[in-house]
């Protein structure tokens, strides 16, 4: 459910014109994506897997090596910080403290060979000024806060002795403990069965509105969207193709791939004929098409769509959808509705 946000709010993390490149690649993994959240907001990527919205989190994060990935251009603004320019040091320095990850697999994530509640206290004491024991504390705190039952008794468990509904609970703890400005949560319930997940999802929402913290949730699963974003940035082949208040995505949706994401979603209730599906495949980098990448699966592509890469053009309030002929109404008014209402 979408919140009221101040827009008026400076962002805490404001990305532009961001692209990337791996080392030998013969096009850009991410090529020119713009985002920004304020204090409080949930901005949810969403996009099929391929579609490099993991690489962006980590390339912000500072956990792409540079020896790989090179920053073609752009920015990310962390207050007065652009995380791509910082050195390895500053970032690790920020890295689970002023900004935190949560990622997609918690069994890999965690230390195997630690306990939870040493991992929990060693986050505490990289970048606070606290005793061992005072760590600790903030470990069982922790715990607590992401009601793991019987914390107190499950600190000195390893991962695992916990369940992965658990094990994502302590990576929620970590990446919390420090109180950071900006969490990225990188399709946190993935690996958990559906009721973990509305759980996992819950828990998430209700500590981000006791913090205020902002946050970047990467997923697939238009159903968390709906639940819990403000924004919503819908990615394809390394592009940003539309963005906007979650309201308008899911009421007015733009870029022909926005809607083919939503034709695609089963329906509770009844419905005719077959589920629409998105012919084809995300292209591999090493055969990107000219122009627009969504080309050769749009079933509104035209010649010049080819030809020349659309702009990300304002359609409404804060709406913006990169396709040539937005609003598609105006241009193929039967074919949108059949694609959007099948």
């Amino acid at each position: 459910m979408s919140k009221a946000i101040d827009l008026n709010a400076a962002p805490v993390l404001s990305v532009e014109n961001l692209a990337l490149r791996f080392k030998g690649a013969p096009a850009n993994i991410i090529d020119g994506i713009s985002f920004a959240v304020r204090p409080g907001e949930t901005l949810c990527i969403v996009g099929e897997s391929g579609c490099g919205k993991s690489v962006t989190a980590l390339s912000l994060m500072g956990l792409l090596p540079r020896s790989v990935a090179q920053v073609m251009s752009g920015t990310a603004m962390f207050g007065d910080h652009d995380l791509l320019e910082l050195s390895q040091r500053a970032m690790a320095d920020l890295r689970g403290n002023t900004i935190s990850m949560i990622f997609q697999e918690p069994m890999t994530s965690l230390n195997p060979s630690y306990r939870i509640g040493d991992q929990i206290a060693e986050v505490v004491l990289r970048h606070k000024s606290v005793t061992r024991a005072e760590a600790r504390q903030r470990a069982l705190q922790m715990l607590d806060r992401v009601k793991i039952p019987a914390a107190s008794s499950r600190l000195d468990d390893y991962p695992h002795e916990l369940s992965g509904g658990m094990r994502q609970r302590v990576m929620i703890a970590m990446a919390l403990a420090n109180d950071p400005a900006v969490l990225i949560a990188d399709e946190p319930t993935t690996a958990l069965d559906v009721t973990i997940q509305a759980q996992i999802i819950d828990l998430i929402e209700e500590l981000q509105k006791e913090t205020g913290t902002a946050l970047v949730m990467i997923t697939h699963d238009l159903g968390v969207v709906a639940e819990i974003a403000d924004r919503v940035c819908v990615m394809y082949a390394g592009h940003m193709v539309e963005d906007g208040p979650v309201e308008a995505i899911f009421d007015d949706p733009q870029h022909p791939y926005t809607i083919g994401l939503m034709s695609s979603v089963p329906s509770v209730g009844p419905r005719s004929g077959r589920l629409a599906a998105i012919g084809g495949m995300v292209p591999a980098i090493d055969n990107m098409p000219s122009g627009c990448r969504f080309t050769p699966r749009c079933p509104f592509a035209q010649t010049n769509c080819a030809v020349s890469q659309p702009p990300l053009d304002e359609l409404g309030p804060s709406h913006r959808a990169a396709c040539h002929y937005a609003p598609l109404e105006t241009v193929f008014p039967e074919a949108v509705f059949q694609e959007a209402g099948s």
